[in-house]
């Protein structure tokens, strides 16, 4: 399936977590991008993962034991999976390239598809 439509329905996904999920997994994506930013190659991005980890970051910023962070970040991307999944089942790809070529012709002959 297409990279950026996994990408929206993740985002769609995330929105929809409960509070505590959410301030979670949004927490630590947040952290880990900031890293990703900042790392020059993969090595240097693990390094810096090792070394200012985002669990242990949420930890401490939720009062958590890391343990339980950790697990609670794997039951949040678990549920998630499995709505991507299911919502995945659900779309139906229509392709209306060549419905209307004067219109696409306008548009640079880009490929669209509507997500239902």
């Amino acid at each position: 399936m297409n990279e950026r439509l996994m990408e929206f329905l993740l985002r769609d996904e995330v929105t929809k977590l409960s509070g505590v999920k959410k301030q979670v997994y949004e927490f630590i994506v947040n952290e880990e991008d900031y890293l990703a930013s900042k790392a020059d190659t993969v090595d240097h991005f693990m390094r810096l993962l090792v070394k200012h980890s985002p669990p242990r970051l949420a930890a401490r910023h939720f009062n958590m034991p890391y343990g339980e962070i950790i697990r609670f970040m794997h039951e949040i991307e678990e549920e998630l999976n499995e709505r991507l999944e299911e919502r995945c089942k659900k779309v139906k790809w229509m392709d209306y390239t060549e419905k209307s070529q004067q219109t696409f012709e306008e548009y640079h002959r880009k490929l669209f598809l509507f997500v239902n």
